[in-house]
């Protein structure tokens, strides 16, 4: 038998399980249009060397970053752009002063840009937290064009809500689509998850975020082609979602641009592939399965 503060604690746990259960809503018999099996969202994340900066790492890393801005984003441009493909951009607003070129490409190949924080941080304090993410909108709008409508942050739903944002892509709490409140049960969001073992950065990162030697990470592009082939199958099988993570510094590398286009390759030639932006994913999840349960 359990003592009493034995049983204090699960009660808590078990509480607060709970909370956290009903902050959480899943779309139930998922359709996408046009009798669609899977939904494909390719996204990058434009960091560039901001990241790298915010932890004062050593110049060779921050070379990295700008090889991203440089040169890695246009390849994954012209990657996508070979295949007709749009893709999604999730940028820092600093970056739009220092690759303005860059984005106003990506935009004029048809390919959404939304918020990827002001700095690649969320302050902690709401003001500041505000501040930098309306920052953040206004630049990455001004070169789109039109209003921005999602996010991958951690910035509070109810800022994000009152921006204007109706997406985050920033937690891997699921597989497919699906709605997040905050803690009140309020400002849902739809979140389009995706996991770290379909990010680039994972698997190619020399030096990631001053790892030591053990932690070093530099796969054969063909090992990560083969396991990203088999999440997409299983997925296709199944009739679900898969969110691809990239990174400009990461898979703008030649040899893995050959790669992933190898992989893109091999999805066409299956029917029932949507390949959207995470824009016209989350915008369909929103009008055809709206949350029933949760407040937007």
């Amino acid at each position: 038998m359990m003592d009493q503060a034995t049983r204090e604690r699960m009660d808590t746990l078990v509480s607060k399980g709970t909370a956290y259960h009903q902050r959480f809503e899943f779309i139930d018999n998922l359709k996408w249009p046009d009798g669609a099996r899977i939904a494909v969202n390719f996204t990058a994340d434009f960091d560039a060397m901001l990241y790298r900066r915010i932890l004062n790492e050593p110049a060779l890393q921050l070379a990295k970053g700008e090889f991203g801005g440089r040169v890695g984003i246009w390849r994954l441009i012209e990657l996508f752009d070979s295949h007709d493909i749009k893709a999604t951009i999730f940028t820092p607003g600093r970056i739009c002063e220092l690759y303005p070129q860059a984005l106003q490409r990506a935009v004029a190949s048809g390919h959404e840009l939304a918020d990827h924080m002001w700095e690649h941080q969320v302050p902690r304090e709401a003001a500041l937290e505000a501040d930098h993410l309306q920052k953040s909108l206004a630049a990455l709008s001004a070169i789109r064009g039109k209003p921005i409508s999602g996010t991958r942050s951690g910035h509070t739903n109810s800022l994000v809500r009152q921006c204007g944002l109706f997406y985050n892509s920033h937690t891997p709490a699921g597989h497919l689509p699906h709605y997040i409140a905050d803690r009140t049960g309020q400002n849902a969001l739809l979140s389009l998850p995706f996991h770290y073992a379909i990010d680039d950065a994972q698997f190619y990162t020399f030096g990631w975020l001053g790892s030591d030697n053990p932690a070093q990470r530099m796969s054969d592009p063909d090992r990560v082609l083969e396991m990203w082939w088999a999440a997409f199958v299983q997925q296709y099988n199944k009739g679900g979602y898969l969110n691809v993570c990239l990174h400009p510094y990461v898979s703008g590398r030649a040899l893995r641009i050959e790669m992933l286009d190898q992989f893109i390759r091999r999805m066409k030639k299956l029917p029932g592939v949507w390949f959207a932006t995470c824009e016209d994913t989350a915008r369909h999840c929103v009008t055809q399965h709206p949350p029933r349960r949760l407040t937007a």
